[in-house]
């Protein structure tokens, strides 16, 4: 039976949920009475998730910008209050872009492009969200992911991004901790049917090697991490800010830089490197 949280009367924005584990972060809190309304770049994606999250039985809407420009976000967080009609009492923000490879072998504008979605479009999002959020009882959560700890290789830029949206988190929850909201970051394991494993383990030998590397042995899902986001975001997480909270059955701490070098090297092989 799937854990159930009570969000009736709340506000939910999802920024980057059309898909992967933010989207299935919006059908939890959809599923658990929230008024939602996701965000990302292609309209497209936008009204198909809508659609998904209305079938659901939630009220719903979304609204599409590209994180790296700031006026767009802004734009999009004031739709977001005229179709709340009130305060956002929970904001995630997940935007993200990776692309594995050698440094050497990527662009300076592909290395720019992925800080600038993951780190600057968490400024972003923190920003213009602001003035939109409930003062006290907002909680913010931003997706990170184990490269913020765990040196990788083939993707120095995503793990440089990612530490810094961590310490985004714990600053502004010391920043904005007087205005009673809370901010954590959850950092998710191996999680299937995401583009980001199927960019990482793209092969049924790789889809092994980094289930055996997972202590409890099996890829996660994008309920477990809409789990650990409706726990941060109720009354049960009130008492908790500032944390980036691990939900990857315990690959972080089992060497999970070790097998992601490994499947680097993997791919390597595979393409004649």
């Amino acid at each position: 039976m799937s854990m159930s949280f009570d969000f009736s009367g709340q506000n939910v924005f999802v920024a980057g949920g059309t898909s992967g584990i933010n989207y299935g972060i919006a059908q939890g809190f959809a599923r658990w009475g929230a008024k939602v309304m996701v965000a990302s770049r292609k309209q497209d994606k936008v009204d198909k998730a809508v659609e998904g999250l209305k079938a659901l039985g939630a009220e719903a809407a979304g609204v599409s910008f590209d994180v790296r420009d700031y006026a767009a976000v802004e734009e999009g967080f004031a739709k977001a209050a005229d179709f709340f009609g009130g305060e956002i009492d929970n904001l995630i923000s997940g935007a993200a872009g990776n692309v594995p490879g050698r440094l050497m072998d990527q662009s300076p504008n592909l290395v720019k492009s992925m800080v600038e979605i993951d780190l600057m479009g968490t400024f972003h999002v923190m920003r213009a969200a602001y003035p939109h959020l409930k003062k006290p009882g907002a909680s913010v959560v931003n997706i990170s992911a184990p490269q913020a700890f765990a040196a990788m290789s083939h993707q120095s830029p995503v793990c440089a991004a990612k530490a810094g949206v961590d310490m985004v988190t714990k600053s502004l929850a010391l920043e904005w901790g007087e205005d009673g909201i809370r901010l954590n970051s959850i950092s998710p394991g191996p999680i299937d049917g995401t583009e980001g494993m199927a960019r990482l383990a793209p092969t049924e030998e790789l889809r092994a090697m980094v289930t055996k590397s997972v202590p409890i042995q099996r890829f996660g899902s994008p309920d477990d991490i809409a789990k650990a986001a409706g726990f941060l975001c109720s009354d049960a997480g009130s008492y908790v800010s500032g944390v980036v909270l691990p939900v990857d059955g315990g690959w972080g701490v089992s060497g999970a830089s070790v097998v992601m070098t490994g499947a680097a090297k993997f791919l390597d092989k595979m393409t004649g490197r």
